[in-house]
């Protein structure tokens, strides 16, 4: 999968604005905090390690790359921030009474395994998310305008992959023993639409955040020209008010102790 060295401040600046498109859904499955300790897993720069503080959780935000928590410890400093990640975290089980991924299980190798950990040091609930439409359609729209060969898709090993759907991401999950013993899983979609300022998306692929960051990165000058004057023609037909609106999905993934359902606490 992709590397994130050095990404924090390029993506702090664009993805991490839309991936807090789920912070809704994620405080309603959590439910009351009732002074509940949490652990937001590849927290990111924080914002919604930050969020769900706020909202009454205390939050331990764990992060594996350097940069991200240096935007995170910039951004918020009351923040308790520790390095760490997936697939193997630092905690003991059931150290946390609620667990968070927020699009983390799309980023690692072996979903069941992770799942699987995020589930050991959860004690009462634990909540991930991951695309079902990511922000690759509208780079894919970029690279066919721009006449460049489209990139073979990243996949996982086919033992590991699941289909990027509400069925496929529980049925992964049911695997990675997410509803085992009295855990119940559910899982729904949550749509909305991200307005973004283009500049602050055109950092994202400078900064080489996510597969079209990456994809940007290794082309020579002149495709970097194509690529850049096709977002640019993209960007003139769609925009609204200096703002491009792009539609996402997630599916939001919620596990509990004790057998309910998200339509119970979450909502489009």
């Amino acid at each position: 999968m992709m590397g994130w060295q050095g990404t924090g401040p390029a993506y702090a600046a664009s993805y991490a604005d839309l991936c807090a498109g789920t912070s809704g859904p994620i405080v309603a499955a959590l439910g009351a905090p009732d002074g509940g300790t949490l652990l937001d897993v590849g927290a990111g720069p924080g914002d919604v390690s930050a969020l769900l503080a706020r909202a009454g959780w205390a939050v331990t935000a764990c992060e594996p790359e350097e940069s991200m928590r240096d935007v995170a410890r910039e951004r918020h400093p009351a923040l308790r921030m520790e390095p760490g990640g997936l697939p193997v975290l630092p905690y003991a089980d059931d150290a946390f009474d609620a667990v968070v991924a927020n699009f983390v299980l799309n980023h690692v190798e072996d979903p069941r395994a992770s799942a699987r950990e995020l589930g050991r040091v959860s004690r009462l609930v634990a909540v991930a998310t991951t695309w079902v439409v990511s922000p690759s359609w509208f780079w894919a729209s970029v690279v066919t305008r721009a006449g460049l060969p489209e990139a073979p898709p990243a996949r996982l090993a086919p033992e590991n992959d699941f289909e990027r759907s509400v069925d496929g991401f529980e049925g992964m999950l049911r695997d990675a023993g997410w509803e085992e013993g009295d855990r119940r899983v559910s899982v729904r979609e949550h749509s909305w639409v991200w307005r973004v300022r283009p500049a602050a998306l055109w950092a994202s692929v400078e900064g080489g955040v996510a597969g079209a960051g990456a994809r940007f990165v290794g082309l020579d000058d002149r495709e970097r020209r194509r690529f850049r004057a096709a977002f640019e023609e993209i960007v003139d037909e769609h925009a609204e008010d200096g703002m491009l609106p792009l539609r996402h999905t997630a599916a939001v993934a919620v596990t509990t102790n004790a057998p309910r359902t998200m339509g119970e606490t979450a909502d489009n």
